[in-house]
């Protein structure tokens, strides 16, 4: 099998949140675009939030993103996984990407949000417990998954839930 290898962030120097999910989907690896599933909710969620809409071509949507100070960035680096599903990732085989840089090099990040539990639960084990007390400010919350496979909530339920990545915006634009 062979290690699936992320991509580098979406970020600018200015963005003061980060959204993080697992790793990019079999159809993302093969698009070179973050969520490029089409039935992944991400790029709705983003339209109907901050006008990121989907049929935008990506680096438009990336573009609006790090102007409304939104980074996105995965929690592995590589990983070993048959298929897309974050369940099927070989925990055995995965590398985290570095964050004790990344938020040195990117001191207005404050919050964090994941992208579903898979990205959460490997954030707790293997990254926070190596990040430095610096780093203490730095608020996490876990949103649910933007994947098609997480099928109990709607569309419109998920953004409801992801409303509050907008509230963090906003609060940091005061």
């Amino acid at each position: 099998m062979t290690k699936l290898e992320g991509f580098s962030p979406i970020i600018s120097k200015s963005a003061k949140v980060l959204i993080l999910g697992s790793m990019p989907s079999e159809t993302s690896l093969l698009k070179q675009q973050y969520y490029g599933h089409p039935r992944n909710a991400f790029w709705p969620i983003m339209g109907e939030l901050f006008a990121a809409l989907p049929e935008l071509a990506y680096d438009q949507r990336k573009a609006i993103l790090v102007q409304k100070g939104i980074a996105v960035w995965d929690v592995l680096k590589t990983c070993k996984r048959p298929g897309s599903m974050d369940s099927d990732i070989e925990m055995a085989s995965i590398e985290t990407n570095y964050f004790s840089s990344f938020f040195a090099s990117h001191p207005m990040l404050k919050q964090v949000f994941f992208n579903g539990g898979k990205a959460g639960n490997v954030y707790k084990k293997f990254i926070e417990p190596e990040l430095s007390s610096h780093f203490s400010y730095i608020n996490y919350h876990r949103l649910p998954s933007t994947s098609p496979a997480f099928a109990s909530m709607n569309l419109q339920q998920k953004i409801t839930a992801w409303k509050v990545v907008k509230q963090a915006i906003i609060k940091n634009e005061e």
